[in-house]
Order: C-alpha cells, then structure tokens, then sequence
C-alpha cells in the first residue's frame, strides 16, 4: 500500500481507503449486507495496509423502520470492529454529519441555521463518538454544503470549539453531488481541511476549479464514487436488473443505451497500463497528484483486496491521461428526477 498526505492536516493516509456506505445496517439504496463478511473485509483491509475508512452518521440509519433491531450501522460496526481488533492506533476515521434537515443536496437559499445550527453539530459529534467508540475523531466532515455558509459565524466557532475540546482532530466538507466547486469560499476560511467530492472518469468536472485549488492551498482530497455507482465495474449490460432503489434509476433502461456504448470505447483502451475497467477507473485517479485517497465503497474481502492491489505506485501515461479526458460525460442525472434542482444550478456547467 502507498500513502499520501491528507493536506493540511499531515495525516499519512493509504491512497486507497475504504468507503462504508453499504458496510452495515440497511442503507437506502442497497440490499441489506452480510455484516460477518463486512468485518472480515475491514480486518483485511488493515492487514493490507488501508488505514483510511470513511463512514458518516447516517450510513445504516437510513431505513431504520425496516431493519432488524440486531443490525449495526456504520459507524456501530466499525467500532465494533476497532473494539476487537485494537487497531485506533492504526486506522483514521472519517465520519460525517448530516445536514439537520435531511435534505440531499443542501439546498441554496436554505438559511445554515436549518441545516447546520451550532448545538446540532456539537450533538451530532457526540453522538458518532458513542457510535465509533472512540474519544476522538480524525476528521468530521459536513455532509452536504452550500458555499454560501461561509459568510456565517456560528458553525465557525462551535467548530473551533469542539477543536479546541479534542473531541474532533481535523475539519472537512463532503461536497453536494456534481457540484464539486461549491466550496471555494469555505476554504478560503482556513477552518476546513479536507473536501470530498465525486470525481471518476465520467464525471471529470473537478480538474477545472477544485484541483488547482487544493493544489495551491493544500487542502486533502478525497475521492469518492469512483466506479461510477457501479457502472465502471465492467459488470453492467443492457439486460441488467436492479434490485435496489437507487440504481434502477441511474441505470434506467435509456439511460443503459447511453451507457453501454462509452463503456465499450472504454474497454478498447484496457491492456498492459490497466486490465480492467475498476484497474482503469482507480489508476486515472490515483494519477492525480492532488488526490489523498480514493474511497470505492467496499463490503467484501474480494473487493478490498483488489482494490488495493492498485496501490503499487504506478500511475498511467499521460498518452492515456490524455485520451480519458476525450471519455468526460457530465450527465443530469438528478435533473431527470428532480427538473426543478435546474434553479439551483444543480450541474456545474
């Protein structure tokens, strides 16, 4: 495994991480996981090197109603697994606080006192150290944003102070979807440290605005939805059946007749740099010298192992960098379900 730093925060992270999404409980969007195999996946994940877990309060809570009482989230079974393994000392921990509201993205125009206000963070906090099990957190991030929060004093100094307590060691923001510029201003602040944001090879709008900047201020970055909910895979075909509630709609039948074309122009570029299409989708961002870590959201061993197997040091040629860029689709997604984020400026142009 290698490492990076984490930007400002001087944290020697693994490049490749582990996102815990669908790792317990009975996330929206997922089928509910074999929590056994889960934590055999975070023991391998350590004995591989990754030190990076990425989690958030809401993973595993988003269907609570339905979910069997002996069901962990998140955050439960990640502590559960540090409890046993007595690895603090060899993981960070990244977790992340949900707007109040429960609004995915957070809204322009919506007043951060509905979404962030001060006594909910510090709550919040408190309530992933109970789940975590830990005294302290490396990095809490916010898990949606509006740039426009900036401006605002609160969360400023009930962030400092929650700081100053030891309760949270360093400050991010996970960006709203397709908007990974909507936090400039924020970082101008000083107070925030990491970003997170969807970037893949699709989705390539973050080398216009955000890497320059992280580049020049130091800001950690953190890459998530790296195979493109899936898609990157090299598992789907046009007959694919969802079973989930989100991906049938990301993978509408119309949508798969768009899709599958570019995965095949894609595979014609496999060989001796990448032999797989995941192998593609991880090497192009790990040859971004401004990314810190790419987090596939990851429950199986099979799966952690060969995701790490791509952190060996090798980035690919720029010969191949260069034709990815030909491969960018900025798609509106969330626009086919919601015409009406079209307001809000929901996709960067």
């Amino acid at each position: 495994m290698k490492y990076r730093t984490l930007g400002k925060t001087g944290l020697n992270v693994s490049e490749v991480g582990m996102g815990t999404w669908q790792l317990a409980g009975k996330p929206w969007g997922w089928d509910a996981p074999d929590e056994a195999e889960s934590i055999r996946a975070l023991y391998k994940f350590v004995e591989l090197g990754g030190n990076f877990i990425d989690t958030a309060w809401v993973y595993g809570r988003a269907d609570e109603s339905s979910a069997p009482k002996e069901m962990h989230t998140s955050e439960e079974l990640i502590g559960k697994f540090i409890k046993e393994s007595g690895t603090r000392n060899k993981v960070i921990i990244a977790t992340k606080i949900p707007g109040k509201n429960r609004k995915w993205p957070a809204w322009r125009g919506t007043p951060i006192s509905e979404v962030f206000p001060d006594s909910y963070i510090e709550e919040m906090v408190d309530s992933s150290l109970q789940s975590l099990g830990v005294d302290s957190i490396d990095l809490m991030q916010f898990h949606v944003w509006q740039d426009d929060f900036a401006k605002e004093d609160g969360w400023k100094n009930t962030i400092k102070k929650i700081t100053q307590s030891g309760k949270v060691k360093h400050w991010g923001i996970s960006m709203n979807d397709y908007q990974p510029s909507n936090c400039l201003k924020t970082l101008d602040t000083g107070l925030i440290s990491s970003i997170q944001c969807i970037f893949n090879i699709f989705h390539q709008k973050p080398t216009e605005k955000l890497l320059p900047y992280v580049k020049t201020h130091n800001i950690g970055l953190i890459t998530r939805v790296p195979l493109d909910e899936g898609g990157l895979s090299g598992k789907l075909t046009l007959d694919t059946v969802f079973t989930d509630e989100m991906r049938p709609h990301y993978f509408s039948k119309a949508r798969l007749q768009e899709y599958m074309p570019r995965i095949r122009e894609l595979e014609k570029l496999l060989g001796t740099e990448a032999k797989t299409l995941p192998e593609l989708a991880l090497r192009y961002l790990l040859s971004w010298d401004e990314v810190s870590v790419v987090i596939p959201g990851t429950r199986k061993v099979k799966n952690v192992e060969a995701n790490v197997s791509v952190s060996d040091g090798r980035k690919l040629s720029q010969k191949l960098m260069e034709e990815l860029k030909y491969h960018a689709w900025e798609r509106n997604f969330y626009l086919d379900l919601d015409p009406s984020l079209e307001k809000d400026g929901y996709i960067e142009k």
